[in-house]
């Protein structure tokens, strides 16, 4: 009995009931189906694009620096400014193999109240991601213990075109 208006002291009949727990009945809920959320727009490190010859004498230590950027005890923006630098003083002079120092990774004692240890060394490879000089590195890898082991890094810069 649609359209149809019961006072509210009248009891409603059993045929209305069904017909109105019918109209009332919640829908199904369709969830639609959502693309993927795209990545956070971290920066990436440089691609990795040595052959095995590099990473072999890397591992070995064979490979002697071209330069060396001493980031150790810089503040952030001092190491971010010397690390920039240094990239563009080597480009320019046409150098393979950056030796990075910047100091070795920290490794907070749970006991301990957290300390601000490397974090020079936690921001180089987002500062190298977002650098002006990102496209011309061609790898990055951890320096052997002969030129500073955890804490130092190797930066290794394409081939000038």
């Amino acid at each position: 009995m649609p359209g149809k208006l019961l006072p509210e002291d009248q009891p409603v009949p059993l045929d209305l009931r069904a017909e109105l727990a019918r109209a009332v009945r919640p829908a199904r809920i369709i969830t639609p189906i959502l693309p993927p959320r795209p990545a956070l727009s971290r920066p990436q490190p440089p691609r990795d694009t040595l052959d095995g010859s590099w990473d072999k004498r890397l591992s070995k230590g064979d490979v002697a620096p071209d330069v060396t950027i001493d980031l150790h005890g810089e503040t952030l923006a001092t190491a971010h400014a010397r690390l920039n630098r240094g990239l563009e003083a080597a480009i320019r002079r046409g150098d393979r193999t950056i030796l990075l120092i910047t100091g070795r990774p920290a490794v907070d004692n749970p006991r301990l109240p957290p300390t601000s240890r490397g974090v020079i060394r936690a921001s180089v490879t987002d500062w190298l991601a977002v650098s002006a000089y990102a496209d011309r590195i061609a790898a990055i890898r951890n320096a052997h213990p002969r030129h500073g082991g955890a804490g130092a890094l190797y930066i290794v810069l394409r081939r000038a075109r």
